[in-house]
């Protein structure tokens, strides 16, 4: 029997008074309902990684620090992910370019897809950004994303996104997509 492939929420902001969590906890939510994964939410701010710090290459697999290597297995047991950011004056915030950067190998791949959220652009700036770092990582970046401008507008009192009909069925589409693709890269993971 084929085991069930396993998806990273990836909640990108580390920021102490991040509105955006919600919407991390939402897609979760959606991914375990999806079925076609194991679903794992990871927060970059309990993994606090440093500014990059090792000596090495990550290329070369020889990480000298404790949350690297904690970072690594952490990534390295994934097949797929789902990165949740916002946008950071118009560009990625450094959480994520920093996350990215850590590691070499372990992303390999792996087809990403976004929920990414901000002011009227809804995080799409942040995504163009990062989405050739990916490439250059040897993952798969994917169309299907999940785009929420102006997201404070769509966060409730009890700090609950309420998702619109469009988002719902984008984040269906996306989660598809992403079965899609994990799958079709399992030969190359192995």
């Amino acid at each position: 029997m084929t085991p069930v492939p396993k998806l990273q929420v990836i909640a990108v902001s580390t920021r102490p008074n991040r509105a955006g969590f919600p919407l991390a906890q939402w897609i979760f939510e959606r991914a375990k309902a999806h079925g076609g994964f194991e679903v794992e939410l990871v927060d970059l701010r309990d993994v606090e990684l440093p500014l990059f710090d090792e000596p090495n290459h990550p290329r070369l697999r020889q990480y000298q620090h404790e949350h690297t290597k904690r970072w690594s297995a952490k990534v390295d047991s994934a097949d797929a992910f789902i990165f949740v950011t916002p946008e950071y004056n118009h560009a990625a915030p450094p959480s994520l370019i920093n996350a990215l950067d850590y590691l070499v190998q372990e992303w390999a791949f792996k087809p990403a897809a976004f929920v990414s959220y901000g002011g009227p652009a809804g995080g799409t700036r942040a995504v163009q950004m990062v989405k050739p770092m990916l490439s250059g990582l040897r993952m798969v970046p994917l169309v299907e994303a999940v785009m929420v401008p102006l997201f404070t507008h769509s966060i409730d009192a009890n700090q609950t996104f309420v998702a619109s009909e469009l988002q719902e069925s984008h984040a269906k589409s996306m989660l598809d997509a992403l079965a899609k693709w994990t799958s079709a890269l399992a030969a190359l993971r192995a």
